[in-house]
C-alpha cells in the first residue's frame, strides 16, 4: 500500500519505541517523515533509518518554547503537515502516598501541557483535512495502582480528541486517540526500577491482559496509521483501545 505517498507527516517522540515503528511505517508507505526527541544520537539514527526523505529535530516535549520552535521548524522547512502522532510522553509510576510535586509536573508538563500547545502551535503548518493521532493509554480506564497521576494525564488527552476536534471540524481537521495497553519498548526501561522489579512488575501486568502478552509496537503503529489515512475518514474524537483485552473483557 501507498496511502501516504506525497504526504509529510510529524511524529513527536520517534526515535525509539511505538514513535520510532509508526514513523517507519509511514515511511514504508510513502510519507516524508519529521521525527522529534531529546538525543541526538537517536534523533540522527531515527533520520538515517527512516531514509533520504526524513528530517529529525531535537525537541523537548514539555517545553512551551520548544512546540514553538518546532512548528517554526516546519515552516522554516517548507512544508506542510497531512498527519501528526503525538506519541512524546513519560510514564512515571508510584504509590499515591509517595507521589510528589516533581513527578506530577513532569508528567502533566509533557503529556498534557507539552501536547496541547504543540498541537496548537502546529495549527499553521497543517493542511485542511489533516488528522491528528494522540497516544493515550488504557491505564486511563483500568484504575491500575501507582499510575494515578499517569493515568490522569492520558486521561486528559482521551478528553482533548473531541473537544480540540470539536473545535477544529471547520477546516476538516480531526482528532483521535490510540490507547495502547502493555507494549514491549524502552519506556519499561524508565521506570527507575532494577533488573527484578521490572520482571516482576512485567509479569504483574502481563497476567492482566487476555492474550497473555504485551503488544508489538508494529501492532500500535497499524492503528495509528489507520486513524491517519484516509479510511478513517469518518472517525472523528474517537479512542481506539488496543491491549488485548485488558479492562476490556
Amino acid at each position: 500500500m501507498n496511502r501516504f505517498a506525497n504526504k509529510t507527516v510529524l511524529v513527536t517522540g520517534g526515535t525509539s519505541g511505538i514513535g520510532l515503528a509508526a514513523a517507519q511505517a509511514y515511511a514504508a508507505e510513502g510519507a516524508h517523515v519529521i521525527v522529534t526527541g531529546r538525543d541526538e544520537a537517536g534523533l540522527e539514527a531515527a533520520r538515517l533509518a527512516l531514509g533520504p526523505n526524513a528530517r529529525a529535530f531535537r525537541n523537548d516535549a514539555a517545553s512551551l518554547t520548544g512546540a514553538r520552535e518546532l512548528a517554526a521548524a516546519v515552516r522554516d522547512a517548507g512544508v506542510r503537515l497531512d498527519a501528526v502522532f503525538i506519541n512524546a510522553g513519560v510514564a512515571k509510576l508510584a504509590p499515591f502516598e509517595q507521589v510528589d510535586e516533581a513527578l506530577w509536573d513532569v508528567t502533566f508538563d509533557t503529556n498534557v501541557k507539552g501536547a496541547y500547545f504543540q498541537i496548537q502551535a502546529l495549527l499553521p503548518v497543517l493542511n485542511d483535512g489533516a488528522a491528528i493521532v494522540l497516544n493515550g493509554s488504557i491505564n486511563a480506564h483500568i484504575g491500575m495502582p501507582t499510575s494515578s497521576v499517569y493515568a490522569a494525564s492520558k486521561a486528559a488527552l482521551i478528553s482533548f480528541a473531541k473537544t480540540l476536534s470539536a473545535e477544529l471540524l471547520p477546516r476538516g481537521i480531526r482528532v483521535n486517540v490510540v490507547s495502547p495497553g502493555p507494549v514491549k519498548t524502552p519506556l519499561y526501561n524508565k521506570f527507575g526500577m532494577d533488573a527484578a522489579a521490572l520482571a516482576a512488575a512485567e509479569e504483574s501486568i502481563r497476567a492482566l491482559v487476555p492474550l497473555k502478552r504485551f503488544a508489538t509496537v508494529e501492532e500500535i503503529a497499524s492503528t495509528v496509521l489507520h486513524l491517519s489515512a484516509a479510511e478513517s475518514a469518518f472517525m472523528v474524537g474517537t479512542e481506539v483501545i488496543v491491549a488485548g483485552g485488558m479492562g476490556q473483557l
